[in-house]
């Protein structure tokens, strides 16, 4: 795991997204001013061993762009930290820089997409690109790995399509992303729960789309089908 992440943190396939996660990195948001951004693609974060992996979109521009750990320093990462920490797999609730001694118990948390993309968006393309890194992720993992959290429709899809490609039998109708969604995927005698959550973006979260009882019911379920 610790060679993927090498690898991730080297990788320039996609013009675009260098360019972009490198300009940001330079002119910074002001706030920032006086912080040493990362500007490189963000590998994941926790055990090579754990049981559980949560899955998000891609690094926030000033948020794991600018502190090199996922959902680190911006609005999406205090929840999502603070909500593993009720449920024990985080040994505190703030995340705020890779020196802040956080860790993770029996969790991963990574990303379909290991660079910030301009607007939040990557292209089809990019994607495609960043797809091995994932698969990787996920199968270095598979001696472990018993459930799957994934945050947001895009991270629903990406894991549902490398899962597809390493040989789990996927539901046809295809299952539908959802909050509370949950599927059990089998590889011969092979288990792995996917479950859903919406993302813990501040346009979910401000909203009240997400609510912290309802992203908890997430982590209960996730606790409960690790047994």
């Amino acid at each position: 795991m610790r060679a993927l992440d090498a690898r991730v943190h080297e990788c320039r396939r996609c013009p675009r997204l260098v360019e972009w996660r490198e300009r940001v990195a330079r002119e910074k948001r002001r706030s920032f001013a006086t912080d040493e951004y990362w500007g490189r693609p963000v590998s994941g974060f926790g055990p090579g061993d754990a049981r559980l992996l949560v899955v998000g979109l891609a690094p926030a521009a000033h948020g794991a762009n600018r502190t090199g750990r996922m959902f680190t320093g911006d609005r999406s990462g205090d929840w999502l930290y603070a909500a593993l920490h009720r449920a024990s797999f985080a040994s505190q609730p703030k995340s705020t820089g890779r020196d802040d001694g956080l860790e993770l118990f029996d969790c991963r948390v990574t990303s379909a997409v290991k660079c910030a993309p301009p607007a939040n968006r990557p292209n089809p393309d990019e994607r495609k690109r960043c797809a091995p890194f994932l698969r990787e992720e996920i199968e270095l993992l598979l001696p472990t790995l018993r459930c799957v959290v994934a945050l947001g429709g895009f991270g629903w899809a990406n894991t549902l399509r490398m899962l597809d490609e390493i040989g789990f039998d996927i539901p046809t109708p295809r299952p539908k992303f959802g909050h509370g969604a949950e599927v059990t995927l089998a590889r011969g005698d092979r288990q792995l729960h996917l479950v859903g959550s919406y993302h813990p973006s501040q346009q979910n979260t401000f909203t009240g789309r997400l609510t912290e009882e309802m992203f908890d019911a997430v982590w209960r379920r996730a606790r409960a089908l690790l047994g």
